[in-house]
């Protein structure tokens, strides 16, 4: 199927299956780049045809949008948050998040085991995966261990994930397991990276922030995301996606409503078609996103950037572990690695 044509298809999903809501603003914070341009063929378009509603976006990082929603105090200026899990469990325990009411959410009963957050106050509506992104002009092979990142560091063409957004929570974490630790006990991690710390070409915040590295040959390998990765060759930039023999850190990305949402109603609209099978098709086509509802197949490029054989091999961190311990994660990551 071509890509960024399939959004007719999922304006017809999103007709059938959501209430008719007054038209209205609704506020949406959401990643930019790729992922926003995926977004708004696929979740937007839909959502603004089938409702009559005009979706402002405001584009951030899953940290930032934290912070926003924190900020406000339940009384939130967005609708919809789209939110990696770990900082939806952060804000849901800070009571800053609506309980999700499945009567309202027609596809809820189509997800995957484990889609709905505890107490449901946040729902997945993708898969992803922190894994190797490489130049295959650098490798003879494709790159098949977290400890092919420690290997090139000594060649300066790096670039490591800060610990502000998730790739970096997870490479920590990744760094850990390789070195015989684990989510409880990071110390090894975090003395492997200090070990390749000098040499490290760039620490990225923002998640489309290394494609002009790949593209000028600054960088050979990076801990990235499968579907930019995937989104950035199709544009030309020389870089290939693999999935370490160890295991990529999953990524269940959420979407949340904030406390004080001031349209509710379209909300539950949006995020109920962003659950249904067409749209999450159209969504996994266009941003090579691993879908949730059990009723999607893949073929193509996106079965080859999210194997649906791979969703049971990734390692998903417990995100009430990342929640309760990210903040001193990373102030000893100033301290020890970026100072």
């Amino acid at each position: 199927m071509t890509r960024f044509l399939t959004a007719t298809t999922a304006i017809a999903a999103l007709t059938a299956g959501s209430q008719a809501v007054q038209a209205d603003d609704l506020v949406v914070g959401m990643f930019g780049g790729s992922f926003g341009r995926a977004a708004q063929t696929c979740h937007i378009a839909p959502f603004e045809s089938a409702t009559g509603d005009t979706v402002i976006v405001q584009e951030g990082s899953s940290s930032q949008f934290a912070a926003m929603v924190r900020a406000t105090g339940g009384d939130s200026d967005f609708d919809v948050v789209y939110i990696d899990n770990s900082f939806a469990a952060q804000l849901a325990a800070e009571n800053l998040l609506q309980q999700l009411d499945k009567s309202k959410l027609s596809h809820a009963g189509e997800l995957v085991d484990g889609a709905f957050g505890a107490d449901d106050h946040f729902v997945q509506y993708q898969w992803g995966a922190t894994a190797l992104a490489y130049n295959p002009a650098d490798f003879d092979t494709p790159p098949n261990s977290w400890a092919d990142v420690f290997e090139q560091a000594a060649n300066g063409k790096v670039a490591l994930p800060d610990i502000a957004g998730t790739a970096g929570v997870h490479f920590l974490i990744a760094a850990a397991l390789l070195n015989g630790g684990d989510i409880d006990n990071l110390d090894p991690g975090f003395e492997a990276i200090a070990k390749i710390a000098p040499n490290v070409k760039a620490y990225y915040t923002q998640a489309d922030q290394i494609i002009s590295m790949f593209e000028r040959g600054e960088i050979s390998i990076a801990p990235w995301y499968p579907d930019r990765a995937a989104s950035a060759a199709d544009a030309g930039i020389p870089v290939a996606i693999a999935y370490p023999e160890e295991g990529a850190i999953g990524i269940k990305v959420t979407m949340v409503i904030p406390e004080g949402a001031a349209n509710p109603d379209g909300a539950y609209a949006y995020v109920d078609g962003a659950l249904s099978a067409e749209v999450q098709k159209c969504f996994a086509e266009n941003m090579y996103a691993g879908p949730v509802n059990t009723n999607v197949t893949l073929d193509g490029a996106a079965a080859k950037a999210v194997p649906p054989e791979m969703f049971g091999k990734l390692y998903f961190p417990d995100p009430e572990k990342i929640a309760a311990n990210v903040g001193d994660w990373r102030a000893r990551w100033q301290r020890e690695i970026t100072n």
